[in-house]
């Protein structure tokens, strides 16, 4: 299991469509991925799940990975964030 904290950059946060790319993303590993906000465990590969934690800008959330492919997962998420879903 491998984790990592990353601030979001969205200026909108965490709303549908950077959820979405998000998901997209996440679904594309085998690894169970989630984040932690506050005091909620969010499931990375549900939009629902995603937006339902309410990310907004600035917010700082913990991605936790864990299977086989778990390193490139955790790396490919971060990456995603920090250069802002597509926004």
């Amino acid at each position: 299991m491998v984790s990592q904290k990353v601030v979001i950059k969205n200026p909108t946060g965490l709303h549908l469509r950077p959820a979405g790319i998000l998901c997209k993303e996440a679904m594309k590993f085998k690894s169970l991925i989630t984040f932690s906000f506050k005091d909620n465990t969010a499931n990375a590969k549900s939009v629902l799940s995603v937006l339902g934690a309410c990310v907004k800008c600035g917010d700082e959330i913990e991605f936790v990975c864990d299977g086989e492919d778990e390193q490139e997962a955790l790396k490919a998420l971060i990456n995603a964030i920090e250069s802002g879903l597509g926004e």
